[in-house]
């Protein structure tokens, strides 16, 4: 699939940034199966509707596409939605158009990443960011190394009033002291960083 202007219906002017940031987003779309599919959106609202987190998104996912269609990559990036996606594919598996709209969304996201563009006051990144940081280095996840991170990352100042929770937990067996490493972590980071290798040579398929 090549990086063309078919996906825009607008004719108006697109901002330096955003065509750079679409430009980055049609690479990713390429080496998604099935990614083509995207110019195919009729604008139904099935993705939206069936969508069982849309009610807490600021914008939904017809309305991504809309935007996307328009230019207007900032304002997605900036948005809740891509990252309050549930990952249930309900969206893709009713669009009538065969639109890989979750698989969509999870490009977006990595682009807000790797653009450093986040909707304000919305510290999910944090929490995405604690969690990867944590599962790359013992190989799964660590509940109070997560939570502690988080906290120190976006609100530092409640974590007293999660303390006594924490004690509780402690005492009863729920939660460990210290993290477990899985056997072998080093090949497991190694699995990792050949995926991330494998993800940035894969070559842009053109239709």
């Amino acid at each position: 699939m090549k990086k063309d202007t078919n996906y825009l219906q607008s004719n108006g002017y697109i901002q330096e940034k955003d065509k750079k940031l679409l430009d980055s987003f049609l690479l990713q779309v390429a080496n998604i199966p099935g990614g083509e599919s995207l110019r195919k959106c009729i604008q139904c609202g099935t993705c939206t509707g069936s969508c069982p987190v849309s009610y807490t998104m600021d914008i939904t996912p017809r309305e991504i596409i809309a935007l996307f269609r328009a230019g207007d990559m900032e304002s997605i990036l900036a948005s809740r939605t891509i990252w309050i996606c549930a990952s249930c594919y309900a969206c893709t598996v009713r669009c009538p158009q065969g639109v890989q709209v979750t698989d969509l969304l999870y490009a977006l996201k990595r682009l807000a990443i790797e653009n450093n563009i986040f909707p304000k006051k919305f510290p999910v990144f944090a929490l995405s960011q604690s969690f990867v940081n944590l599962t790359n280095r013992y190989g799964r996840s660590y509940e109070p190394g997560l939570i502690l991170s988080y906290y120190l990352r976006t609100k530092p100042w409640q974590l007293l009033t999660l303390f006594p929770l924490f004690i509780k937990l402690l005492t009863r067996g729920r939660i460990s002291l210290l993290p477990k490493k899985i056997k072998n972590t080093a090949n497991f980071s190694k699995i990792l960083n050949e995926a991330e290798i494998m993800e940035m040579i894969i070559p842009v398929r053109e239709s």
